[in-house]
């Protein structure tokens, strides 16, 4: 299974940008902010779903129930683990391209060849 964005990345042949003035610019601090904004409450639930599977199986028995026949609540959670990462990473690849025409426009600009 592969995912292609559909982001060809800017060949930027004009002249070597600037970085620490972009570095200074309001746009791409904007644009760390939108990724912290995205990355941050990712991560947290990511963390909390993968280690609430050890620490339920370990301090409590509800997973130890049966959900589906002899298949217990613990091998739904496990499951529902690998799901949650593919479907996380399918997220961040979409959003990653995103971010990338955003610094690529940013670039553009600072080097005079943005659209006006």
């Amino acid at each position: 299974m592969s995912y292609e964005s559909g982001y060809k990345h800017e060949d930027f042949t004009g002249g070597k940008p600037d970085y620490q003035k972009i570095a200074e610019s309001s746009s791409f601090k904007n644009l760390l902010a939108k990724r912290k904004r995205f990355i941050v409450p990712l991560t947290i639930i990511f963390l909390v779903f993968y280690f609430l599977l050890p620490i339920l199986t370990s301090y409590t028995t509800f997973l130890n129930s049966p959900a589906i026949g002899d298949i217990s609540w613990a091998w739904i959670f496990a499951f529902a683990q690998f799901i949650m990462t593919w479907v996380f990473c399918i997220i961040y690849v979409k959003k990653s391209a995103h971010f990338d025409k955003q610094s690529d426009e940013i670039i553009a600009d600072q080097l005079g060849e943005g659209k006006e």
